[in-house]
């Protein structure tokens, strides 16, 4: 697949050189304390990246799992995940490294990602569920347009402990958004 390009940021495939850029983003407690999975090890990331590029060589493949870049330069400084589903129907997730918070990297990479959704892919529907706690990545889904729709109760199990998401949602016909 072509990267895709926002206002600020690049997505494209990951590569197997990633490796070192992607484990300082899944294996830094600042940023998997938010996600649905927790701090990697150097081999447990590995063998995760070896996953993304296996899914993303696949002709029918289950989801986008893309590295955010600057414009600038190709340093992978987080990833965007989409994964389509039943319904034309989506997944949202993504994740910024700590060093590159507050300069609207998810959000830009987000648009982009839901641009590419709802366009090429011809979705009707994305979902992001996200952490109440997470006050920075709900202020990225109502800056593009999600709904709240509601809480899921114990819905990941993550550093030893069952989590609540707030689930959001967007509609084709609300994006463009933000």
């Amino acid at each position: 697949m072509d990267p895709l390009t926002g206002d600020g940021t690049r997505l494209r495939e990951f590569r197997a050189d990633d490796l070192d850029d992607f484990y300082a983003i899944v294996g830094d407690d600042r940023v998997t304390s938010w996600m649905a999975f927790d701090s990697h090890t150097p081999e447990s990331a590995e063998k995760m990246l070896a996953g993304i590029l296996t899914r993303s060589a696949q002709q029918d493949r289950p989801d986008y799992m893309l590295a955010v870049t600057r414009l600038d330069d190709d340093q992978v400084i987080g990833f965007a995940r989409l994964a389509p589903g039943v319904h034309r129907g989506g997944k949202l997730a993504y994740g910024i490294g700590a060093d590159h918070w507050g300069h609207g990297h998810a959000t830009d990479a987000s648009r982009t990602l839901l641009r590419f959704a709802f366009g090429q892919l011809d979705l009707h529907r994305v979902t992001a569920a996200i952490g109440p706690e997470n006050l920075a990545s709900i202020a990225v889904a109502k800056r593009l347009g999600f709904s709240y729709e509601g809480q899921l109760r114990h819905h990941v199990f993550t550093n030893g402990e069952w989590r609540d998401s707030a689930l959001y949602s967007l509609l084709a016909t609300e994006f463009p958004a933000g």
